[in-house]
């Protein structure tokens, strides 16, 4: 498959699992799912028909694993703006977790914490080059360190999507650490 086709594929495929299935004509499940075959229907309909060996490579050669693919089903494995629950159980994180960001929202951050905006939870990286390459998508990285640890110490409840992302409500500002 051509790399820039499995580009445009992801893509799609991310702003519809995630944020429009409507827009296509798709309905996910409570937990995201939708039929592999419903969503190949909706693809050829609005003009990028797709075989079930190219989403299957689409999803294979995903650098960032972002969808999960469950017998005749698929979903995105985190990052969605519409109302979903991913089922994913409760699990102990490690000590730390890393949040990329950038300069620009840092005073917000420092005020308010890490807040899922549109999404249904923040999302926190278990290693700082992830977490640098995640802020580096919206200028020059800032990486803040997440007191894991103590937040579910504190009662927080943390759970780790399919590709490894690390999710949770909300990190209060204690929990923060700003550093250079």
């Amino acid at each position: 498959m051509d790399p820039q086709r499995t580009i445009k594929v992801s893509k799609y495929l991310s702003k519809h699992l995630r944020h429009q299935p409507e827009r296509i004509g798709i309905t996910l499940d409570a937990q995201g799912w939708v039929a592999i075959d419903e969503l190949l229907h909706a693809m050829a309909r609005r003009g990028l028909p797709l075989t079930r060996a190219e989403l299957d490579h689409v999803v294979a050669t995903n650098d960032k694993r972002r969808f999960a693919i469950e017998g005749g089903r698929i979903r995105a494995s985190q990052g969605h703006t519409v109302p979903v629950d991913l089922g994913l159980p409760p699990s102990e994180p490690p000590a730390y977790l890393y949040h990329g960001t950038v300069n620009r929202v840092l005073d917000a951050i420092r005020n308010e914490g890490l807040r899922p905006m549109n999404r249904t939870h923040v999302h926190l990286s278990a290693d700082r080059e992830t977490a640098t390459r995640v802020g580096a998508r919206r200028g020059r990285p800032v990486v803040l360190s997440v007191d894991a640890a103590a937040m579910h110490r504190a009662g927080h409840t943390f759970h780790v999507s399919a590709n490894g992302v690390w999710l949770t409500d909300a990190v209060p500002p204690e929990f923060l650490r700003f550093t250079r």
